[in-house]
């Protein structure tokens, strides 16, 4: 079906005669640039995906006209009122875009009919209770969603301000939007300058709101802050302090995406009106390399991976991702993988930027999908804070298998206690997997979707990752200021060929215990989808009790070992630390190699180890959770004793399960055991048996483990009567068993 755009002169029922010229500008973009846009959509009859996306807005948004506009008074967070206020600003952004590029009064009334209702209503409404540490504002129970609802508005109020009447405008200004402002900056300016997401929605709101009420000292704060100088606050000072030198946010992409909304209002908004601030190269590009780092996080299925505090199902279709890709097309020049990505999405961010993107997905032939590069992004001004690292397989035939490890920084007070935390993705599933933040988002009568207390006793919790957790304390002593200061050390970071492997060093997280993590992808031959070895190596000052953890989704199927299940009673794994949380399901010995094996959706995924006398334990959220808040997930933990140790594992993916057909084959792994050579300060060289097509075959893997050497160090380690040589960071040798 096509769809045409329709630009012209308007005449409205009130008698205001607007004629839109080349030089009107609205908050982000100007009349130019909707009409060039408009000529390259019809110029395709409508076809194009621009036409697409504003298609289904209409129709979206035709459907929610039929019901009477609403302004409720006030509501809990989650509460209808509450999701009607957000509801309502999304409807007049969408109005904004139809009136524009379609034409009709209908829509340029919806919204001035809802801006004067609430600059009626809005200095009658007292302020929220406040029922944490987020300040309240009058619509909405935190300062923060006010500022979203005015970063909108004020964006829908800058399409349709030349139409109104004096009268008009005088309330809509006068009476919302300079008090929001003042609200803001004045009332709670000891927050405006804060660093961090909220921070960047209230510059761009009240910068955005400024532009467009023509208020030039609002717009200079959210610039360069309440002090002027650009360092202290304001949106110069969050793009300097949250994103470091390679793109990558604090907080983590679930949080990324969130603030890369107001980075492209606002920055698109400054582009327009003060050209000369030149904000798209500001920093190195920072605002470019953000982009592409929130898009390089991105799960092969789309999803953002829960680093930090994090939904488990935010999505690459979210309206910032969307924002973020056209306004690389349009400022930094093209990237093929975006115009697949944005073919894969389906729509594009409806505004004149978006342009040559839609150039672009018109034009691609290649299939759409989410394939991006290993990478590391590094974290701190100048890459100095650690890093997070990507590992992600080569092969375009297959499935993408991905590796993730955390080693940068803590991500203030939402991140979580997890250095040298790993998930696992592989056949479009996590399997190894994170357990997200600890909130109900928008539910109600859960705490109005805030941040629940089990999100610090539980989700936050270092038990409740993939990686070594020491006496069963939590790193840092759950003391996120002193987090902070601290970050991971990158050992080194392979990405070419049919080997990648990634490793870090995390010294300070855990007083007189050091730890290394090395993550290796092996594509080889013989499997279908890559073995990915995991080496932990801890160091301590005496004996400790490790436990490294595996959380995972599915059914167990197989084990090596004897258990034994806690059938009429479940015992607490502890007292604290996340371990209060876990119900103990089942508890073995291993005996040099441990197997466990799960199906998850129709894959079976392995864990083989070399636990010699240690403990396996099968656990489950939910001890302690007298109100439900948790999720039921299931985990098991290796435990060893000692000082020094390395955890050696690999994780196999294979199989196939099918109930409808009632298939399966393949629910046995190829890998059979996994053996520690050589274990020392200065390297490891571990082994790895298995079978192919009924042939014994082996995989050794060597690694360093010094910080001082390099990819230009020589290594040599002895086990028994073979010499295991080799230059640079690791290497593999694979043979065929005699």
């Amino acid at each position: 079906m096509s769809f045409c755009i329709i630009i012209y002169n308007y005449n409205y029922n009130n008698g205001l005669d607007m004629t839109l010229t080349e030089k009107t500008t609205f908050a982000t973009f100007n009349q130019a640039s909707i009409n060039e846009i408009v000529d390259y959509s019809n110029s395709l009859n409508g076809s194009g995906i621009f036409a697409h996306s504003l298609q289904l807005l209409k129709a979206e948004t035709d459907t929610l006209l039929k019901t009477p506009l609403d302004v409720p008074g006030q509501g809990e967070a989650g509460s209808y009122e509450h999701n009607k206020h957000k509801s309502n600003y999304e409807l007049m952004d969408a109005c904004a875009k139809l009136y524009l590029f379609n034409g009709s009064s209908e829509y340029r009334d919806t919204i001035r009919s809802l801006l004067l209702t609430y600059a009626e209503r809005y200095l009658n409404m007292p302020f929220h209770e406040q029922k944490n540490t987020n300040p309240p504002g009058r619509l909405f129970h935190q300062i923060l969603n006010e500022q979203m609802w005015l970063c909108y508005a004020a964006m829908s109020y800058s399409a349709i301000k030349s139409t109104l009447s004096a009268e008009d405008i005088d309330a809509i200004e006068n009476r919302l939007f300079k008090p929001m402002i003042e609200m803001f900056t004045v009332l709670y300016g000891h927050d405006f300058d804060r660093i961090h997401n909220h921070g960047i929605w209230a510059v761009a709101a009240v910068g955005i709101c400024a532009i467009t009420v023509g208020d030039t000292e609002s717009v200079r704060k959210s610039i360069f802050g309440m002090a002027g100088d650009g360092e202290k606050g304001g949106f110069l000072a969050q793009l300097a302090k949250l994103f470091s030198a390679s793109g990558y946010y604090i907080e983590g992409p679930y949080y990324h995406r969130f603030a890369i909304r107001p980075v492209c209002f606002f920055a698109e908004a400054i582009h327009e009106h003060y050209p000369e601030y030149d904000i798209y190269n500001y920093k190195d590009q920072v605002i470019g390399k953000t982009i592409k780092a929130l898009i390089y996080t991105s799960n092969p299925d789309g999803t953002f991976p829960a680093l930090n505090d994090a939904s488990r199902t935010m999505n690459i279709d979210d309206e910032g991702a969307k924002a973020a890709i056209s306004i690389y097309f349009a400022r930094y020049g093209k990237e093929e993988s975006f115009a697949a990505t944005a073919k894969k999405q389906g729509t594009v961010w409806l505004t004149p930027c978006s342009l040559e993107l839609c150039k672009a997905v018109d034009a691609f032939e290649g299939k759409a999908e989410v394939r991006w590069p290993s990478v590391e992004l590094f974290e701190g001004d100048h890459g100095e804070r650690g890093a997070q690292g990507f590992l992600r397989s080569a092969n375009p035939d297959k499935p993408v298998s991905q590796a993730i490890m955390a080693y940068g920084q803590h991500g203030m007070g939402h991140g979580h206690f997890d250095a040298l935390s790993i998930t696992l993705f592989g056949d479009g599933h996590e399997y190894l997997r994170e357990y997200g933040y600890g909130r109900w988002v928008n539910v109600e009568t859960k705490f109005g979707g805030r941040y629940l207390d089990e999100n610090k006793t539980w989700a936050r919790q270092t038990i409740a990752h993939n990686l070594v957790t020491v006496d069963e304390q939590c790193q840092n002593h759950f003391d996120h200021k002193l987090a902070d200061t601290r970050f991971g050390k990158p050992h080194f970071f392979l990405k070419d060929g049919n080997v990648q492997a990634m490793s870090a060093f995390a010294n300070e997280h855990y007083d007189e215990v050091e730890m290394q993590r090395s993550v290796f992808m092996l594509e080889l031959e013989d499997f279908d989808q890559p073995l990915i070895v995991d080496l932990f190596k801890i160091d301590g000052d005496k004996e400790h009790q490790y436990d490294y953890a595996v959380h995972y989704k599915g059914q167990v199927t197989n084990t090596n070992f004897e258990y034994q299940s806690k059938v009429y009673e479940r015992h607490v794994l502890g007292k604290a630390n996340g371990y209060q949380h876990l119900f103990e399901k089942a508890r073995g010995k291993t005996e040099d190699n441990a197997i466990v094996t799960w199906l998850q959706d129709q894959r079976f995924h392995s864990w083989i180890t070399s636990g010699k006398d240690g403990q396996i334990i099968f656990a489950q959220t939910g001890a302690n959770d007298p109100s439900m808040n948790l999720r039921s997930e299931d985990c098991f933990i290796l435990r060893q004793f000692g000082s020094d140790h390395l955890f050696a594992s690999v994780f196999e993916t294979h199989g196939f399960f099918d109930e409808g057909s009632e298939r399966c084959n393949g629910a046995y792994g190829q890998v059979k055991s996994i053996a520690v050579l050589s274990h020392s300060d200065d390297a490891s060289v571990v082994e790895i048996k298995y079978t192919a097509q009924g042939v014994n075959k082996k995989v050794v893997v060597c690694v360093s483990n010094d910080a001082g050497k390099d990819e230009n160090s020589s290594h040599e380690v002895k086990v028994a009567e073979t010499t295991y040589q080799w230059t640079g960071y690791m290497t593999t040798i694979l043979t065929t068993e005699g």
